[in-house]
């Protein structure tokens, strides 16, 4: 996972108090959606190889669309990144 991708993604993700959709959020930053998701995906809980990720975004399916929201953790995280 690119560094400089998950921090835009966690930036763009802090920025709105609901959900944004994974379409809207590769819209706004150039990138295809599945690369948004693929992204996403490591930065949330779900286990891939045998270890699980580190819980900054909660990803969920609603009515058919992804959508992607920032955790407490994933905002103590982006916190902590912007003060290095």
């Amino acid at each position: 996972m690119s560094d400089v991708l998950a921090q835009a993604l966690l930036r763009a993700l802090a920025e709105s108090a609901e959900p944004v959709s994974v379409p809207r959020l590769g819209k706004r930053l150039g990138l295809g959606a599945s690369v948004v998701m693929r992204t996403l995906t490591l930065m949330g809980d779900a286990v891939l190889g045998g270890q699980a990720g580190p819980a900054w975004v909660q990803l969920r399916c609603e009515d058919g669309r992804w959508l992607a929201s920032l955790t407490q953790a994933g905002r103590h995280h982006l916190a902590a990144s912007s003060h290095a």
